[in-house]
């Protein structure tokens, strides 16, 4: 750590002492003594009141992630073992880990880092040059906490390749980044170098013995990821619990001796219709815009045995929903997964028009008193914004709603109540739809 400290402007800091974890560059009043950026300074307020420490990045607007409140705090070694630890005592806990995000950034005290587990393989996406720095260690950690718990880890794979490590004087890394040793050796003899055009020291992977897709289990449902190729990390974990609400009610509706009809719009890899066709769907199309999606779903059907009852297109949904409208078409079961519309505050209003349309659609292919799925994954168009979205699409779609269930993201995705940054950001809904009559 520096000796460093930030001494933050008169009347700022209010984010820190709600609870939250970032200061922005213009909160800072001065830095008293030399540092350099991704090391770890001390925070004051204004009049010296210690506020903890985090590191610090000049090339960020977020110029301090806090990691911890402690201003006594020695942040070493052994601190983060202790963060690493309880992330995943909080994981056991609450959540099945066979596949799970096992570190979630702020929401887990390690800012800017997020940490995947698909099996045996864990996956890295690091976002901020000071945690970008004791990633090698964090990692470590890991790896040994898991190893305790009887869960050997085969590899870790880099996928920080998102553009947001620019603003962060960070390049985009993508790679194998360290494959067990085997026992008898130290976790260093395994460590690479991801590299930004997705190469690494282990260029042929082939020749390493890893292979980069990996099958998982989710809710009685196999995947096969693909951690180098596919969105994020490989696989969206985070719907985890809405997907199994859907199987849930798609198996009930079948108990009542339903025919049951699946539109699953924006299906990236299937998950979502193919946890409908395990719970007993009759039929399912899934919808997706990427050839490689449709693969991969097309492969993951047949994986699961359902490649006669559940079966995807490749199509842009926001061309194709009208003309299923004006074809006539009706679903006993509706579900849209849409990416996020904005991933800005200043293009809500934007974002607004575009889940408004989709809604619309979708409670039109919804037939009286089916079912409807709908879902935001934007930050920033939270609960209160998305919820007076979809009650305009219903007047304009002229259909009542009636609740049945309001989710999150699943709980290895902690939603911790303090800053803005920390964590709430999926919003699912699933309605009956009923016609105005």
């Amino acid at each position: 750590m520096s000796e460093a400290t930030v001494i933050l402007k008169k009347g700022e800091g209010r984010t820190i002492k709600a609870g939250g974890a970032w200061i922005y560059d213009n909160e800072i009043d001065r830095i008293v003594g030399d540092v350099t950026d991704g090391e770890l300074v001390r925070v004051e307020d204004f009049d010296g009141y210690p506020m903890g420490s985090g590191f610090i990045n000049r090339q960020s607007k977020i110029t301090i992630r806090m990691m911890t409140r402690d201003p006594e705090a020695v942040i070493d070694d052994a601190f983060l073992y202790h963060r690493v630890k309880a992330a995943w005592e909080y994981r056991k806990a609450v959540i099945d880990t066979s596949s799970c995000r096992v570190i979630f950034g702020e929401a887990d005290f390690l800012p800017g880092l997020v940490v995947d587990k698909y099996e045996d393989v864990l996956v890295v996406e690091s976002l901020a040059l000071g945690i970008d720095r004791m990633k090698p260690r964090i990692l470590q950690d890991l790896v040994e906490v898991l190893a305790g718990d009887g869960v050997r880890i085969r590899a870790i794979f880099e996928r920080s390749d998102a553009k947001i490590r620019v603003k962060e004087g960070l390049p985009r890394a993508k790679g194998l980044l360290w494959m067990d040793p085997g026992e008898g050796t130290s976790f260093a003899e395994g460590w690479m170098t991801a590299a930004v055009d997705g190469s690494s020291e282990a260029a042929d992977m082939g020749t390493k013995g890893f292979d980069p897709r990996i099958e998982i289990v989710e809710n009685g449902v196999k995947y096969m990821v693909d951690v180098e190729n596919g969105q994020k990390t490989g696989f969206f974990l985070d719907q985890k619990g809405n997907r199994m609400a859907m199987q849930s009610l798609v198996h009930r509706m079948k108990g009542a001796g339903e025919t049951v009809r699946v539109l699953d719009c924006f299906t990236h890899t299937g998950s979502f219709a193919l946890n409908c066709g395990l719970g007993g769907a009759d039929s399912v199309l899934g919808l997706d815009i990427s050839e490689l999606a449709v693969a991969q779903a097309t492969e993951n059907a047949a994986l699961n045995g359902l490649s006669d009852r559940v079966t995807f297109k490749e199509a842009d949904v926001l061309d194709l929903l009208p003309k299923l409208i004006d074809a006539g078409e009706k679903y006993d079961v509706v579900i849209l997964d849409p990416p996020a519309f904005t991933k800005t505050r200043d293009k809500v209003k934007q974002a607004m028009k575009g889940y408004r349309e989709i809604n619309i659609r979708g409670m039109k292919l919804t037939r009286h008193e089916g079912y409807f799925a709908t879902c935001s994954c934007s930050h920033f168009m939270d609960y209160e914004t998305f919820t007076t979205v979809i009650a305009q699409a219903a007047r304009a779609a002229h259909v009542r709603l009636r609740q049945i269930e309001y989710r999150t993201q699943a709980a290895d995705h902690p939603i911790l109540w303090s800053g803005d940054e920390a964590g709430y950001y999926l919003k699912f809904y699933i309605f009956q739809v009923l016609e105005e009559r």
